[in-house]
């Protein structure tokens, strides 16, 4: 593909370009690589100045750039083609998808999926070898059931999602359109409901209900829990990676982005586009505002306040933290400090 065909499939996101100046410099672009990895015939991008220094050093053929000048004229020195944008991260996101769309089988239903009678399945729905759905289950059109998916009584799938190969979607689970729910995930298993008793902990059964609204992006291995009574909801185009647990009975808004290892237990409200980094952990009960951050591995036991940002366990306001941090590293001194004080105390009690 030429940069010139790449650039018109850019449109207007494209604010500038070399072509303007030099029209005759049309490389031909093969693939897409990170700048530090890039060889001829590769697009790679800079997303600010702070990575100017890459591009005195790739072998990439073209790049898109951040509005910086200097880089600008560093391409041009180096005959690096170039395109400039106010968010060069998402434009290679976009640039990605001209060199690579995912696997999508065709539609067709594997003679070795077991499927009950009272199923309905939409149109061309594609259902892989050995996938189980069972009792009244609902499947919309154009739906992907990779192998071994097992769909339990009465869920409902809305059209276009797709369900990668091994994960589980329980009774009681409604997802909605164009979700994706990656291999190992489970969906709508009962929550961890049990009630202390003399003799040993009482099952409470979990007769609620797990609800994933339009465009939820589940990863691998995660899980998502039915509650007892009431709702499980995670709301439109959040998206959750590996290896994460949502315990019965939580409210996860729309926009939201949870990262690997985070847990949370029942009944934690999040509001819209909260972001959770890696290992984060929430107690129940716990409310986050709209826009609220937690940075890796905080431990949140109180409500945190719309758009705060908290860091450590247990978690505190960022800028707190890092003070925090500042005076935790200077503890060995200041023991020392306080040791030198106390025997200089003691001596002169002594005399």
């Amino acid at each position: 593909m030429k940069f010139s065909e790449i650039l018109h499939q850019f449109g207007d996101a494209a604010i500038a370009h070399s072509l303007t100046d030099n029209p005759d410099h049309d490389p031909e672009i093969t693939r897409v690589a990170a700048i530090d990895q890039a060889s001829i015939g590769t697009l790679s991008y800079v997303e600010s100045a702070k990575f100017g220094s890459f591009v005195g050093n790739t072998n990439a053929s073209a790049l898109i750039l951040p509005q910086d000048e200097k880089l600008q004229v560093l391409a041009h020195q180096r005959g690096i083609v170039w395109i400039v944008t106010p968010d060069p991260r998402l434009l290679f996101a976009k640039a990605i998808a001209l060199f690579y769309q995912p696997y999508h089988p065709i539609p067709e239903i594997h003679p070795t999926a077991v499927i009950d009678s009272t199923a309905k399945i939409g149109s061309d729905v594609y259902i892989g070898p050995h996938a189980v759905i069972q009792q009244r289950v609902e499947i919309g059109d154009r739906a992907i059931i990779h192998p071994n998916v097992v769909i339990y009584p009465d869920a409902k799938i809305g059209d276009r999602t797709i369900l990668h190969a091994n994960c589980t979607i329980h009774e009681r689970t409604r997802i909605g359109t164009d979700c994706v729910i990656h291999s190992g995930a489970v969906i709508g298993a009962e929550g961890f409901g049990f009630v202390p008793t003399r003799t040993g902990w009482l099952k409470m059964e979990q007769s609620g209900y797990t609800v994933l609204e339009d465009g939820v992006v589940v990863g691998c291995n995660s899980a998502i829990d039915r509650p007892a009574v009431g709702e499980t909801r995670v709301g439109s185009n959040t998206v959750i990676d590996n290896l994460v647990q949502i315990g019965h009975g939580c409210q996860i808004g729309a926009g939201c982005a949870i990262a690997g290892q985070v847990g949370m237990a029942g009944g934690v409200k999040l509001g819209n586009r909260v972001i959770l980094a890696g290992q984060t952990g929430i107690v129940n009960q716990v409310k986050m505002g709209d826009g609220a951050i937690a940075s890796a591995q905080s431990g949140i036991h109180n409500d945190v306040a719309p758009g705060e940002i908290v860091s450590g366990s247990p978690a505190m306001p960022y800028k707190l933290y890092l003070k925090v941090c500042a005076v935790y590293s200077r503890l060995p001194d200041m023991y020392q400090s306080l040791k030198q004080l106390q025997r200089k105390f003691k001596d002169s009690n002594d005399e």
